[in-house]
């Protein structure tokens, strides 16, 4: 779920991975989407294309979930495929969300499969997450790390202002480290979002993008 990817875009690992909690018990549900450049952690993974993504998540009902959710990658014919399951509890005032998920690419991109471990916790308006790799279908460099703080702010009715930032510390000595912000900005099901972050080159490139999303009950 790498459009977890905006904040309400999925971009922390959110909105699709913590849909039991909302869900009623034993509840089927499913969500579809449409966003006009995928970004995941504040780079794009669709060569700035748009994408068309969708999901099903099941809620036991007692905190455990489980899921699936696809997005296309541009204009060629890869697309992302990720599978994910866990657990919703409260303590202490803290909502907590700690789960696998794996993301697989079942067309072409060899050895890209990775498989991370999360816990993301949520306090009022304020949230935090880890994330970390466990395992990488290359087999080297698996201890990867991602972490993330937002704050989501009601401008007015039905308007709100998510604000994130994230820093991405890799295994890899080849690989660059970076951070990024993100500000979304979210009316119904319409999010419109800014991304940058401290890449070199295009990749650390500004990023407007606008996406459509919505959930329903099977």
């Amino acid at each position: 779920m790498k459009t977890m990817k905006t904040i309400a875009l999925a971009t922390v690992l959110g909105a699709s991975l913590a849909a039991g909690a909302n869900a009623q018990a034993g509840s089927l549900s499913g969500n579809i989407g449409v966003t006009s450049n995928y970004i995941f952690r504040g780079l794009t993974q669709g060569s700035d294309d748009s994408a068309v993504q969708g999901g099903i998540d099941y809620d036991h009902g007692n905190g455990f979930y489980a899921g699936t959710w696809l997005s296309s990658l541009g204009a060629s014919n890869q697309y992302e495929m990720d599978l994910y399951a866990g657990y919703n509890f409260t303590a202490g005032g803290v909502d907590l969300d700690v789960g696998y998920i794996t993301y697989t690419y079942p067309v072409g991109a060899a050895q890209s499969d990775i498989d991370e471990v999360y816990v993301n916790a949520s306090y009022q308006n304020f949230g935090a997450g880890l994330a970390l790799t466990i395992s990488k279908e290359s087999g080297v460099y698996e201890d990867d790390r991602y972490l993330y703080v937002s704050a989501e702010f009601e401008l007015k009715k039905d308007l709100t202002l998510t604000v994130l930032y994230g820093d991405y510390d890799f295994d890899d000595p080849a690989s660059t480290d970076y951070s990024h912000i993100q500000l979304a900005l979210a009316r119904g099901d319409f999010t419109f979002a800014y991304d940058s972050n401290d890449l070199p080159g295009a990749a650390g490139d500004a990023r407007f993008t606008v996406s459509w999303g919505q959930s329903f009950d099977l």
